[in-house]
């Protein structure tokens, strides 16, 4: 499918010329639209966040209440990761005789080397089944995913059939002349042979090879990748053994000789139960190669604290490995790169997302690397599980959230959740000729309609900026956060949020810095993120504050501005355990000397108690609050200032009539509110205030007066029946 060309962008999204985009240029100062904008609440906006932040973020933490990503941050190193070899390093092939452009070349493998292979080798429930069919049938079809040791199955197969010597054919074989190459008796095996639609492996081709096996006395396993290409064919699946097994059976080979073998088992589990050592087992299923490797590793153990680092580094270490390989592997297609790229960004999102998102992508890099020719996708393509394979992810059907419900969705996610962080590092840092179609298909993610996609391209970006801030605010961040519209500003403000729990450098003195710059976008894009930070990272309060406070302080901002900061300094009391200290604060602001932070003060906690959304402050206050003096003291004096300030009298009665809705269905909190409320009536006019709401209180739905309302006004009055 030829694809056209891309539209005209918007004009605040104009790529710049050359070849990386530059910095969006500063607007003029305060030139904020005219017309108010239709924006998203900012709890709606928040409720998005936490809803689609995805788990390479928050994977690594136990909750929001501090860093979310524990241990050292990692470099992608070089090297490679074999892929089908049971033992340490890349299986080697030796050829012997004519020349390998000769018709039947092939070469002999050392019979050492299949001893070796045999002395480590950990039969998987299969291995008896293909046995028995290599046995009688000469040919055998060995099929498994991506770097699943198939081939050191193939290889340990001939072995067991005791052949007098095994020889590999050469890459170039075809399924048409596979028959011709088999012309010694013994042991034959073709490594991953590669099957198209315009080149399947038919039932004709094993039979023309099966007579000539039989006329040389030989047997032949053929490896290949689960394919549709198999035509009348049915393979014998691969599955690899367990991990530990592997690990096991290295070790047991390696302590083998002049040892007590009690002593040697003892001592191999032993090491088995290393902490190290369980933690690189137990996630993401390692392929094995990875194993042996990390067998090799384990055998050197001798107990110091050099060598238990070594161990704990070893899965970080294979995980950049296998990324590079990814990336930097010419015989890895362009679209599975960009499928690679895309799922590392949809991680533990519907699958659909990664595979339509990866062709966005995918047209990017070809326009990338052939300006001259349109680019173009294939409509079909491999198959789901097979692309997840190459991948190392798997799929599930799940039940995901959506406005209306949970729907079933098939899912996936990388075995190893360490892999999205590292690949996103490495395709911006290890790849920087990848930057300009990486930057294009981010900025598409965020104008993207679905609140998921908008949402993951943040959490991405803040990746990219763990790995190189001054890049990524250049060319991404900061021309989403001085664009007119709101989508982009709330893009920018997510990802400076995420990328400040990733622990970004100096992101957070780039927000404090932005809440009084020039341009009224860029502080309004960092009053937003310091709102939805806080309550992430509770420690953060008192800056954010401090910076919301110096902003409003400036009395300088526009109706849109001055109703973000109040939004967003409400967010700071939406979320978390520390909701105290917050309210604290704000009681301190109320005597500072500018009207206008006291204004920010009231309208933030008259916005924060009118939330009737689970979690909300009424709820915190009903299950901790009100057992801590210091914070029901906090509370009942931002409600009596309220309440009696005439800007925010009304606003404060409206919020009062959420807590008595939520008091109708919550014992606690109407119990809360009957403690609180005494503490509001101080004047005449506080009591006087009060009553008449209560007595003139209905419910939402229209249904018969609240009964909690009766009972509330008779702690204000007791003498006095409540009227209906």
């Amino acid at each position: 499918m030829t694809v056209p060309p891309p539209p005209a962008p918007a004009p605040d999204d104009v790529p710049p010329k050359g070849p990386y985009p530059a910095p969006a240029p500063a607007l003029e100062p305060d030139t904020e639209p005219e017309e108010q904008e239709q924006t998203q609440e900012a709890r709606a906006a928040q409720r998005e966040l936490f809803a689609h932040t995805p788990g390479f973020i928050l994977g690594s933490a136990a909750s929001f209440g501090g860093s979310l990503v524990g241990g050292a941050q990692h470099g992608v190193s070089g090297g490679e990761v074999a892929g089908d070899v049971f033992m340490g390093g890349k299986t080697e092939i030796h050829h012997y005789g004519p020349s390998a452009s000769t018709t039947y070349a092939s070469g002999e493998i050392p019979r050492e080397r299949l001893d070796a292979l045999a002395a480590v080798f950990v039969e998987s429930p299969a291995f008896e089944t293909a046995l028995k069919r290599l046995r009688e049938e000469r040919v055998l079809v060995l099929a498994g995913a991506h770097a699943s040791g198939r081939y050191a199955a193939a290889l340990a197969l001939l072995h067991r059939l005791n052949v007098p010597s095994v020889h590999a054919l050469p890459s170039e074989t075809g399924p048409a002349t596979l028959a011709a190459h088999l012309v010694h008796p013994g042991g034959h095996v073709l490594r991953d042979l590669p099957l198209s639609r315009n080149r399947p492996l038919r039932d004709t081709h094993l039979y023309a090879a099966r007579d000539q096996l039989a006329k040389v006395d030989g047997h032949l396993v053929v490896t290949v990748e689960n394919s549709p290409f198999l035509l009348g064919i049915s393979p014998t699946t691969w599955e690899p053994p367990e991990a530990a097994a592997v690990v096991r059976a290295h070790l047991c080979a390696r302590r083998s000789g002049g040892t007590d073998a009690a002593d040697a088992a003892d001592d191999v589990e032993r090491l088995l139960a290393l902490g190290p050592v369980r933690d690189f087992l137990a996630p993401g299923r390692p392929h094995p190669a990875e194993v042996a490797e990390f067998a090799e590793a384990l055998a050197g153990y001798d107990g110091s604290e050099r060598a238990a680092a070594r161990l704990a580094d070893f899965g970080q270490t294979a995980v950049e490995k296998q990324c590079r390989s990814w990336l930097s592997d010419p015989d890895t297609e362009l679209r599975d790169k960009a499928f690679l790229i895309s799922l590392a960004v949809f991680d533990q999102a519907p699958y659909v997302l990664a595979a339509e998102l990866a062709d966005q992508l995918f047209v990017h890099f070809q326009r990338l690397q052939h300006p001259e020719q349109p680019p173009e996708i294939p409509v079909f393509g491999p198959a789901p599980t097979a692309r997840l394979d190459l991948a190392r992810a798997d799929g599930e059907l799940r039940q995901e959230p959506t406005d209306w419900g949970p729907v079933p969705q098939y899912t996936a996610r990388f075995r190893e959740e360490r892999t999205p962080r590292v690949l996103l590092t490495e395709v911006w840092n290890g790849h920087p000729s990848a930057r300009p179609a990486l930057i294009a298909w981010l900025k598409e993610l965020a104008r993207d309609g679905r609140p998921v996609v908008r949402t993951r391209a943040a959490a991405a970006t803040a990746m990219l900026a763990l790995a190189d801030l001054p890049s990524a605010v250049a060319l991404l961040i900061d021309g989403w956060a001085v664009s007119k519209t709101f989508g982009p500003r709330v893009t920018a403000a997510n990802t400076l949020t995420l990328a400040q729990l990733l622990d970004a450098p100096v992101v957070l003195r780039l927000l404090t810095q932005w809440c009084t710059d020039s341009h009224w976008a860029r502080r309004w894009t960092a009053i937003r993120a310091f709102g939805l930070l806080t309550p992430l990272r509770p420690d953060l309060a008192g800056p954010a504050l401090s910076a919301l406070a110096a902003r409003a302080r400036a009395d300088n901002s526009s109706p849109a501005e001055a109703t973000n900061l109040i939004e967003s300094t409400a967010l700071l009391l939406s979320v978390g355990l520390r909701r105290g200290e917050m309210l604290s604060e704000l009681v301190r602001l109320l005597h500072h000397d500018t009207p206008a932070v006291r204004a920010l003060a009231l309208g933030a906690f008259v916005r924060a108690c009118d939330n009737a959304e689970e979690g909300a402050l009424v709820e915190w206050y009903a299950d901790t609050g009100m057992y801590e003096a210091d914070s029901a003291r906090d509370l009942a004096t931002l409600w009596r200032t309220a309440l009696g300030d005439r800007a925010h009298t009304r606003g404060a009665l409206n919020a009062l009539h959420t807590w008595v809705y939520v008091a109708e269905r919550r014992p606690d909190a109407a119990q809360a509110l009957e403690l609180l409320l005494p503490a509001l009536v101080v004047t005449a006019d506080d009591h006087k205030r009060l009553s008449h709401e209560l007595r003139t209180l209905r419910p939402l739905d229209g249904g018969p007066r609240p009964p909690l309302a009766d009972r509330l006004l008779t702690l204000l009055h007791p003498t006095t029946a409540a009227t209906p």
